[in-house]
């Protein structure tokens, strides 16, 4: 399985409409490998839906469930390591690779935290990061740098230099 740059830079390119949105940059692509094109992409939507649950991973998940494509044949590219959840779903299925930028040191799911793909013996997923990191990390100090408008009056921060 080969990691391909032009789709990771799709994958930031998802990132930056999510920290346009005021969400949380993480962007994601699913490629499938057999038709040779890009068959999902999105960015986080948890404080435009106040859901939790819709990373970017969920949300192409969501697109390749009304496709025809088959799990075994879908490379993930996201530009941070997916958090437990998301890792927890691709592997459960079966997705062939997710190749990611910066680790996530708070929510990890393919060896910050925790290593999902460790806990299934029968996993054949394979997770590589480190890919485009320092652009990665950039993104994200960009955005929590700002003011989240969605977190709670008493939890936002104070204006930075």
């Amino acid at each position: 399985m080969e990691y391909s740059d032009d789709l990771m830079l799709e994958a930031f390119q998802e990132a930056q409409l999510a920290i346009d949105g005021g969400e949380v940059p993480v962007g994601a692509i699913f490629f499938d490998i057999e038709s040779q094109k890009i068959v999902a992409r999105g960015c986080n939507s948890v404080n435009a839906t106040k859901n939790a649950t819709r990373h970017a991973e969920f949300n192409c998940i969501d697109q390749v469930l009304t496709s025809t494509s088959r799990w075994e044949n879908i490379v993930v590219y996201v530009n941070v390591e997916p958090c437990i959840m998301c890792a927890s779903a691709l592997v459960d299925l079966k997705v062939a690779a997710v190749f990611f930028g910066c680790n996530n040191d708070r929510f990890g799911g393919c060896g910050s935290v925790l290593k999902v793909s460790d806990l299934l013996p029968s996993n054949r997923t394979l997770f590589k990061g480190g890919f485009r990191q320092l652009e990665a990390v950039d993104l994200l100090k960009k955005f929590y740098k700002g003011e989240n408008p969605n977190a709670p009056i008493e939890k936002r921060k104070l204006a930075r230099d």
